[in-house]
């Protein structure tokens, strides 16, 4: 026996050199001119490329950072390896412009990778689809039906019906806990997470999975959240599979079994929603200001086939995208917007007088007050600014050659935009690292986070840009304003509030964010609510 395991060792052994001098051989650097290429970052690895470079955890080598430095050196238009997949990092508005416009046909496809293939229906998933038709065909269906002005409109009682709910449920847990200074603890970061996921789900299909009034079995909550947040940390996980395909196989970290069964968990939610929407609907069905998303959807696409994906499996997929982009950027920007506030609390002082003079304390906040609230829009877009969810905005892959910057681009480039580095950029924004929300009042009053300005880019650019800007936008503004509206805030701390970042699927705070919470509110108020 001990002989067999000694030839089985020896043999794998023997495989797995024979691969990595292959590798090698494949990734030395070929003696062909580069003169007209962006400049290669020194210090890649043999077959790792720039990997290790990139895999670091502290909040000051995050990958933006780390991509950040990078530019510094080495200017704002650069290529690193990925293993052995070239990769081009963009790093400031004008290469931002030139490529978003010019060159964005040629720039509006998605790479493969492994979790996309696992996760999102082999690229049925609108956010992770390649450059087509059934992009194309998709992308019209979203930008008409799900995030048109007139159907975020007609989902307005969703919304608000959630946030009211969930401010009345705060107020009750701080009158069953609160402490001898009138104060309950509260973590800000899960709260946010808990009511944006609430709020989407309740757009989505009709659902709600945290709280007293959820009207769901708990074991169909607990088997999506944990589904929902597994997916979000294998996303964010680095698969060797995806640098060095040669190696896939041996799936180290077992990450793409773990895909492979959350994506079937995910499939089996989603499925059960579907035929319970289909087992719903009626030949005298609703107006469509009564309909959830999955109801638009089954009205749409009725039966139909987009290229070569059934009905089921394209609003399933469009329906995964809603709930996981909907509910993380959303979180993600409702914590470190709350986080900068407390850090700065003659900000917090202005965002209360401007919610007291517009809307006063004798009733909550409404979607028609958010217009009237500038400050608070301007602590939205200064906080996307400095903290964007996707730092790195999502991967692309160039399907042309093109000339970009004066360096030529092959196709099968892969493009990171380095949005951090962009929106910090000391030429556009004056100390750039503060947190300054009057910018947005004064100097850079004009400038918008819609894709048409390339010094501020949080839902990205051009076709690829992300279609539910209205959608997010609502979702947050009102979110943060009725809390602030709503409760009394104070750090319980002496020390500031961490900043520290973990990067993953997005830029989330690494700890959580718990601070005093006590009503600034009438008991009327949230009675009503």
């Amino acid at each position: 026996m001990d002989l067999v395991l000694n030839y089985l060792n020896t043999t794998i052994i023997g495989l797995l050199s024979l691969i990595i001098l292959r590798l090698f051989i494949l990734c030395r650097p070929s003696k062909v001119d580069h003169s007209r290429e962006a400049p290669i970052v020194e210090g890649a690895w043999p077959i790792f490329g720039h990997l290790p470079l990139m895999l670091s955890g502290s909040n000051s080598t995050t990958p933006h950072r780390t991509l950040g430095a990078m530019a510094d050196k080495c200017g704002p238009l650069f290529t690193i390896k990925l293993g052995s997949t070239p990769t081009l990092v963009l790093s400031n508005w004008e290469m931002a412009k030139e490529c978003f416009t010019t060159n964005d046909m040629a720039v509006s496809s998605r790479p493969k990778l492994v979790a996309v293939e696992h996760m999102s229906y082999n690229q049925a998933v609108f956010s992770f689809a390649p450059y087509g038709p059934y992009w194309r065909e998709l992308r019209k269906v979203a930008t008409l039906e799900i995030f048109s002005s007139r159907r975020v409109d007609q989902l307005r009682d969703f919304r608000v019906l959630e946030v009211q709910t969930s401010i009345k449920e705060l107020f009750n847990v701080w009158c069953k806990r609160r402490n001898e200074c009138n104060y309950v603890l509260v973590d800000m970061k899960q709260w946010f997470f808990q009511l944006t996921f609430n709020m989407v789900l309740r757009m989505a299909v009709r659902k709600r999975y945290f709280g007293d009034e959820t009207g769901v079995d708990e074991n169909e909550g607990q088997r999506c959240i944990k589904a929902l947040r597994e997916f979000m940390r294998l996303t964010g996980e680095f698969t060797v599979g995806d640098a060095i395909p040669y190696l896939r196989w041996f799936d180290f970290g077992g990450h793409e079994k773990a895909m492979k069964e959350t994506a079937k968990e995910f499939d089996r939610i989603l499925g059960e929603w579907l035929e319970e929407h289909c087992k719903n609907r009626t030949l005298d069905e609703k107006v469509d200001r009564d309909q959830d998303l999955m109801d638009v959807m089954l009205s749409v696409f009725d039966g139909t086939t987009i290229d070569e994906f059934d009905t089921n499996t394209v609003i399933k997929a469009t329906i995964w995208t809603l709930i996981v982009g909907g509910t993380d950027t959303s979180s993600v920007t409702l914590t470190w917007a709350l986080s900068l506030i407390l850090r700065n609390p003659l900000i917090l002082e202005k965002a209360k007088a401007e919610l007291d003079t517009q809307v006063g304390k004798e009733r909550s906040v409404s979607e028609s007050d958010i217009s009237k609230l500038v400050y608070l829009q301007a602590i939205v877009k200064e906080t996307l600014r400095l903290y964007p969810p996707a730092p790195l905005s999502g991967p692309r892959e160039f399907i042309n050659n093109c000339t970009l910057g004066g360096y030529d681009v092959k196709k099968g480039t892969r493009l990171i935009t380095n949005l951090w580095k962009i929106h910090t950029d000391p030429n556009v924004w004056s100390d750039p690292m503060e947190f300054k929300p009057e910018r947005f009042l004064t100097t850079h009053k004009d400038i918008d986070v819609r894709g048409h300005h390339f010094e501020l880019l949080p839902f990205g650019s051009g076709r690829r840009m992300c279609p539910g800007i209205s959608f997010g936008l609502h979702i947050v503004h009102l979110t943060l304003a009725s809390f602030l509206h709503s409760f009394e805030i104070l750090n319980p701390s002496s020390e500031p509030i961490d900043m520290t970042e973990s990067f993953g699927l997005s830029n989330v705070k690494a700890s959580p964010l718990e601070i005093m919470v006590k009503p600034r509110l009438s008991p009327n108020c949230y009675e009503t609510m």
